[in-house]
């Protein structure tokens, strides 16, 4: 199976017609043909079957056939990571965060960030193609970069970690997190988070969690958090 993305498409929708970059990949890469069957989300839930009226490589048209919507997660998972000083890094994680399931990523800009500009066009396309190769029906969401302090004046709900490299009592976030419930983690930069970001974080209400006994990169440790809180879930 093979899985397309149109943010357009609802359950309204009876026909549509695919952009040029979609068409020309349907057509010339995958030969589809009238009458071909194909997979398409909105990144919202709904899964679509539409079957080809015309096979243009630039304007493939289409009808729904079939309409089905997927309830979301009853957990949701909010990763907020400072972009790694190589963009490929932070790809990476996006990459694998959504195939593995987060909800919501938000770009953190410290104290000690080596990176504080993201090319947020290219990030959205990485995160559109995990989905698709994932098979998932929800699009993560990529907000804006923010600054620490930026983020945390921001309406934040849930349980909040974060996981930082200062020696300190911290708990294992397997042992802090609980099933079904909304999370926000925190993850620094390679240079980890100021010892004053720590202590606003804190006052925050964010508890302060491990990822295992070796030191991780940031890109590493953030992975390792979705992965977590996934195999609690």
């Amino acid at each position: 199976m093979q899985l397309f993305y149109n943010p357009n498409l609802n359950l309204e929708t009876e026909q549509f017609t695919f952009p040029t970059d979609e068409s020309k990949h349907i057509v010339k890469v995958l030969r589809k043909k009238t009458g071909d069957i194909l997979q398409i989300t909105n990144g919202h839930g709904d899964l679509f079957q539409a079957e080809i009226l015309f096979p243009d490589h630039k304007k493939c048209s289409a009808k729904i056939i079939e309409k089905k919507h997927y309830e979301p997660k009853d957990n949701k998972l909010h990763m907020v990571v400072a972009p790694t000083k190589l963009n490929d890094r932070f790809e990476w994680f996006l990459e694998k965060a959504t195939e593995i399931g987060v909800d919501e990523i938000t770009p953190l800009i410290c104290e000690h960030s080596e990176r504080k500009v993201i090319k947020k066009d290219r990030m959205d396309k990485v995160i559109q193609s995990a989905m698709k190769q994932s098979l998932q029906t929800y699009l993560p969401t990529l907000n804006e970069a923010m600054t620490f302090k930026e983020f945390l004046a921001s309406s934040i709900q849930g349980d909040l970690f974060i996981a930082h490299c200062e020696e300190d009592m911290k708990i294992e976030l397997k042992e802090r997190m609980r099933p079904k419930s909304h999370t926000t983690i925190l993850i620094g930069p390679e240079g980890d988070f100021s010892t004053n970001e720590i202590a606003l974080a804190l006052e925050k209400g964010f508890l302060p969690v491990a990822l295992g006994q070796t030191r991780l990169r940031t890109e590493t440790a953030a992975i390792f958090a979705c992965t977590t809180v996934a195999l609690i879930n």
